[in-house]
């Protein structure tokens, strides 16, 4: 046996599968696969070099710290890598394979800075940092190998963007093009490209074979990262054992290493080809009896070509004598049977011509063929009820159209067939088969933010927090570490599972590197702040963004910081008069506009008395009626808006004298604009109107007493009278992405910022809908915000108009609320 073999013998002994398979038929349930996979705790990469690399993402220390506002903090947790705890009696096979793709952790937080060390080998670390840095790594000796002058313009933009795939792809090729042999080339840039693209295992393929050219140890090393990194791909364990094959002799280190790869995938729908190898593998060497057991496995699981196999077990069993298709522990069994039935008649305690037999005298007085027929019977049980539940997931199935993983966005459809189908897989209550179908959704769906938010809950709702840990170590750290929202959700969980510490690093980590300036960050961790009594704090969350912002030319962010702050003050803190103070400071810092005064007049709506009504008049005559002391650009149509919401306003609250100056001032600005807008509008429709059509008309050129009150009052009859904050408002209509959505609706406070909107199942794009003047909710005209952006992954849907903050979007919210 060669040193690689040994290698590969040491890893697959060390996980602990027995190649006996099932020794005995009487065990064969829809449970022995799990019973297997709860013996493969122990460990998935062996002795040689790329077990440090194991060691990393197993055994990582999930140890940092943050400096921030709130002065020196450690950020400690425990380590969740690597880890499983599946409750109820179900299979601990979750180890490091299992939610190690390319996991490693908030594992260093500096001022900010996430680093992670999830792919790295003695070849050449590779970085996943937040900040998008694709680091070409240097010589042991500190030196750089020389570059093409096209090598060195490529990874200049991966650099810059290490997200760019397509970039990532050609400088791959030129490397390999220039390379010449030199694996120091070849290394780096794999290395560093799977760093960031863990799941595409074609890649690892390739790597392997670079290495393979010149070093068998080599190749097995990269095999055992892409195991490890893509634990849960059919393919990367069939390429495996394939090169295992190719290379080694022994059978017992081949069958090792099916049965690792099948204890992950077995039981995966698309399966069938691991299978084949392994059947094709063992009519190799001719062991019938491993075969029929391969077959026995194969009916526990609804597989895809379920009735080729049992077609052709029917046709081993048909050719091969039951000796040779039974295990040696079934043989024993068999044997042991017919011994102590003979053991019973010779002593009396069976006559040999009792009516009521027992089963055991039944058995032992079968002949061979009735034997036979009894061992394919339970096979059949099997296989039909395989397929009765093959019935049930056949159409989740064919509706997946890449179960693999690839930059390009999925369509809305399949997306949402993953959460259909997860929804049944759930409501089935096999928690072997939930976590299976959620690593398999994880493979193609690793860029969507929302599966990675419901994997998470459904582990802590099962109880299973270090599976949800790892799942969210994973995507803040590997996947979509660059989306806000995955932060923002894992700052949510650290809060919820009282890792307050946490919490705060991951908010200043969106603060600060992600998105910075992202009013939903600066909302929620005031929040937060506030919950665990840390008031003070609060504030300075608020304080802290309001100066920043103060600083930028023309802040479309500064007039919701301000509101917020002031309405957290009201209602979260009781302080009316700071409230106010904050809103003066505001009307000296912000320009005028119909949003802002929106805001104004619905924060005097919900304080208490005395109303300031002069303050608000003085501000809306400013706005209404602008000169040249006090201009702006809003539009007619849009001080019309405010003229009315402040008119509802002092309908409510004012006195007879206030509402008749503001009445007036509104018959004297909109009224003349009103009814010649009107009447430019009906001479234009005469002019394009034939002459029957003017005959058949109604004389309406001149409008009625009521459609002239009306024309002056456009917007209360049919937008006030449902009440303040009833209409639906979003933020602008932006074309970033992604954009932030607001919909708190100020006056239904008991949603208001008390949990996350569906925005986890549904794009954050930005909306052209018609808005209604409302000062209930946030006003329309702002400009939604945009982060940064994950520079793949957006979903395809049928008429998108922008792309999206988070891929793809299902119609209707997943575990969209979580507060």
């Amino acid at each position: 046996m060669g040193d690689s073999e040994t290698l590969i013998a040491q890893t697959s002994s060390t996980m602990g599968y027995s190649t006996a398979g099932h020794n005995s038929i009487a065990s064969v349930d829809g449970a022995s696969n799990i019973i297997q996979e709860a013996n493969a705790i122990s460990g998935v990469t062996g002795d040689f070099p790329a077990s440090a690399t194991s060691a990393n993402a197993v055994n990582m220390d999930l140890n940092a710290s943050t400096q921030g506002p709130y002065g020196n903090k450690t950020y400690e947790s425990k380590p969740t890598v690597g880890m499983a705890n599946i409750n109820q009696g179900v299979a601990n096979f979750e180890n490091a394979g299992v939610v190690s793709s390319g996991a490693s952790g908030y594992d260093s937080f500096a001022n900010g800075s996430i680093t992670s060390e999830a792919v790295s080998a003695e070849n050449g670390n590779s970085s996943h940092d937040a900040g998008a840095s694709a680091v070409e790594p240097p010589l042991e000796d500190g030196s750089v190998l020389a570059m093409s002058g096209e090598e060195d313009r490529l990874w200049s933009i991966v650099r810059t963007n290490s997200l760019d795939f397509d970039a990532w792809v050609a400088l791959i090729e030129e490397t390999e093009k220039v390379a010449e042999g030199n694996l120091l080339k070849i290394r780096r840039v794999y290395d560093s490209f799977l760093a960031e693209f863990p799941l595409c295992y074609g890649y690892w393929k390739k790597y392997a074979e670079h290495e393979a050219a010149s070093s068998t140890e080599k190749a097995v090393e990269v095999y055992e990262r892409a195991v490890l990194g893509v634990t849960y791909s059919v393919d990367i364990w069939l390429h495996f054992c394939r090169f295992a094959i190719s290379k080694y002799e022994d059978p017992e280190v081949i069958r090792r290493l099916f049965e690792r790869g099948l204890t992950y995938v077995g039981t995966d729908y698309l399966s069938y080809s691991l299978w084949d190898e392994y059947i094709e593998y063992e009519y190799r060497q001719q062991d019938w009896c491993r075969i029929a057991m391969i077959y026995t496995r194969i009916f526990e699981s609804p597989i895809l070509y379920l009735d080729k196999y049992y077609n052709s077990f029917k046709e081993l069993a048909a050719n091969r004598p039951l000796s040779e298709l039974r295990t040696a522990e079934e043989a024993a069994a068999a044997a042991s049977i017919v011994s102590e039935v003979v053991d019973q008649v010779n002593e009396g305690e069976v006559p040999p011509d009792a009516s009521g037999q027992s089963p055991k005298l039944v058995s032992a007085g079968l002949t061979e063929a009735e034997e036979l027929e009894k061992y394919i019977a339970i096979r059949e049980e099997m296989y039909k009820k395989a397929k009765e539940f093959d019935s049930k997931i056949v159409g989740f199935e064919t509706a997946i159209g890449r179960p693999y993983f690839h930059v390009k966005p999925l369509n809305v459809t399949e997306l949402e067939n993953w959460h259909n189908y997860l929804n049944f897989i759930e409501r089935e209550g096999d928690f072997s088969k939930v976590v299976k179908l959620y690593e398999r959704c994880l493979i193609a769906c690793a860029n969507y933010p929302e599966y990675w938010i419901r994997y998470v809950k459904c582990m802590e709702a099962h109880g299973s927090l270090d599976l949800a840990e790892n799942a969210l170590i994973r995507a803040t750290q590997v996947f979509v570490k660059r989306q806000p929202e995955i932060h923002l959700f894992a700052a949510w969980f650290k809060e919820h599972n009282g890792d307050i510490v946490a919490a705060r690093a991951a908010y200043h980590l969106v603060h600060t590197e992600i998105s910075p300036g992202l009013l939903e960050a600066i909302i929620k961790h005031a929040n937060m702040e506030r919950r665990v009594a840390n008031l003070d704090d609060a504030l300075a969350v608020y304080e802290q963004a309001i100066a920043i912002e103060k600083g930028k030319e023309h802040s479309q962010a500064l007039p919701v910081l301000f509101a917020q702050y002031a309405r957290f003050l009201f209602l979260a803190m009781g302080k009316v008069e700071k409230a106010r103070e904050v809103l003066d400071e505001a009307s000296e810092h912000v320009q005028l506009s119909k949003p802002f005064l929106e805001i104004l007049i619905f924060m005097e709506t919900v304080m208490p008395l005395p109303k300031r009504i002069d303050h608000l008049d003085t501000l809306v005559e400013k706005f209404i009626n602008p000169n040249t002391d006090s201009p702006n650009t809003a539009s007619i149509a849009e001080r019309e808006d405010v003229s009315s919401i402040f008119l509802e306003f002092l309908d409510l609250v004012g006195d007879a004298e206030a509402i008749k100056k503001a009445h007036d001032r509104h018959l004297k600005i909109f009224l003349h604009n009103r009814m010649a807008s009107q009447l430019k509008k009906r001479q234009a429709e005469d002019v394009l109107a034939s002459d029957k059509s003017k005959l058949m008309k109604p004389d309406a050129s001149v409008p009625s007493s009521v459609q002239s009150l009306m024309g002056a009052y456009p917007g209360v009859q049919n937008q006030w009278t449902a009440g303040y904050g009833v209409q639906p408002q979003t933020w602008p209509h932006a074309t970033q992405a992604p954009a932030q959505q607001w919909n708190p609706a100020y006056a239904q406070q008991t949603a208001a910022y008390g949990g996350y909107t569906a925005s986890y199942a549904t794009p954050q794009v930005s909306t052209s809908v018609a808005q209604s003047a409302s000062y209930g909710a946030y006003p329309p005209t702002y400009p939604a915000q945009a982060a940064p952006q994950q520079s793949y992954a957006q979903p395809v849907a049928t008429a998108a108009a922008a792309p999206s903050q988070q891929a793809a979007a299902a119609p209707q919210a997943y575990y969209g609320t979580y507060y």
